[in-house]
């Protein structure tokens, strides 16, 4: 079968590669319905390794080259142990988080910050490739009337639900968004669920504003020519967003975030950098301002595809395009170029 792989910084391959065995105890091989881009595969191939280690993993002993992909749904094709309510054919969407189960973090039910964890298309085979092998603790059934496209868009949800849920956002809290990319828009959806009054976003990237507005931002603001603090503090009353989060990764904008937020208020960083970033000491502890961390999800994929049947979360507007596998370098380019927001890729053959 062909998959798309990572060789290295700027080296992906459409390689033939042998189709996986049948899966042991405790694993399930699944046949790939759609698998989308994340940021997080774009930053591997345009200045990694970043997540993905050179090394043999120490929870999975894999090394690259690696088939790239963990935002996915497909069909179950085959159990290597029962699992309740899951048998071949049944539709799944993915939890990607690989987890040892044994670690003070596994033990307290935070497996997505596991102390060997890594996660599926970057710490083992992915599912950039018609079919894939993962941990049967990671299957979520898809409820009935919700596509395989829009499960393929739960994970990316889950990363905004679970960073608004870290924020402790509450109905009628004001919040500044700093970035409208995927995890952004993600997070704004979020938001909305949560009750937010006022969302405030800051993008640069005239199509990605101009979605956020669409989407239901209270205002929308171009950091190039807008003093973002402080139109916000004066359209809160001069008192500034309960909560800020910080979605893009930036460094320099983690300082913006923290003097931004009112006093007593949460900063939520959602985006990952290599990059050092310097946190104003005197902006923090005087105001008792609160700094949180957030990384990827817990429990929250199940929670979005339910949400998403009962049509409280649309992950439609996130999707801009999907290509055939065979097409994957150039679905690649087109979103470094941000033209798209979310693609995903198809591994069936047309």
């Amino acid at each position: 079968m062909r998959a798309l792989r990572w060789h290295g910084r700027g080296d992906l391959r459409l390689d033939e590669v042998p189709e996986p065995p049948e899966p042991g105890p405790g694993e399930a091989l699944v046949a790939v319905a759609y698998a989308g881009i994340c940021g997080t595969d774009l930053h591997e191939h345009t200045h990694g390794p970043n997540l993905i280690r050179e090394k043999p993993h120490p929870l999975t002993g894999f090394s690259p080259p690696v088939t790239l992909g963990h935002e996915f749904s497909g069909r179950v094709v085959a159990l290597g142990s029962p699992v309740p309510g899951i048998e071949p054919g049944t539709r799944v969407a993915v939890d990607p988080c690989l987890r040892c189960g044994s670690c003070r973090w596994c033990r307290h039910g935070e497996y997505h910050i596991c102390a060997k964890g890594g996660s599926v298309g970057l710490a083992s085979p992915g599912a950039f490739a018609p079919l894939v092998t993962v941990p049967t603790y990671g299957l979520v059934p898809v409820p009935d009337g919700v596509s395989d496209e829009l499960a393929a868009l739960a994970e990316p949800l889950a990363v905004g639900l679970h960073a608004v849920r870290r924020a402790g956002v509450r109905p009628g809290d004001n919040v500044l968004l700093l970035g409208a990319g995927p995890i952004g828009v993600a997070v704004l959806m979020a938001l909305e669920l949560a009750g937010a009054a006022g969302i405030y976003v800051s993008e640069p990237v005239p199509d990605r504003a101009k979605r956020a507005a669409e989407l239901g931002a209270t205002e929308v603001y171009d950091p190039a020519v807008t003093d973002v603090r402080r139109e916000v503090f004066l359209r809160t009353g001069r008192i500034g967003p309960d909560v800020v989060v910080e979605a893009t990764g930036r460094p320099e904008l983690v300082e913006l975030a923290v003097s931004a937020v009112r006093r007593g208020g949460r900063v939520v960083l959602a985006g990952i950098s290599g990059g050092a970033a310097s946190l104003p000491l005197k902006q923090i502890v005087p105001f008792e301002r609160t700094v949180l961390g957030t990384l990827g999800y817990n429990f929250d994929i199940p929670r979005v595809l339910d949400l998403v049947a009962a049509a409280r979360f649309d992950p439609t507007p996130l999707l801009t395009g999907v290509y055939p596998l065979a097409r994957g370098l150039d679905a690649f380019h087109d979103l470094a170029s941000g033209s798209h927001l979310k693609i995903l890729l198809d591994p069936e053959e047309h």
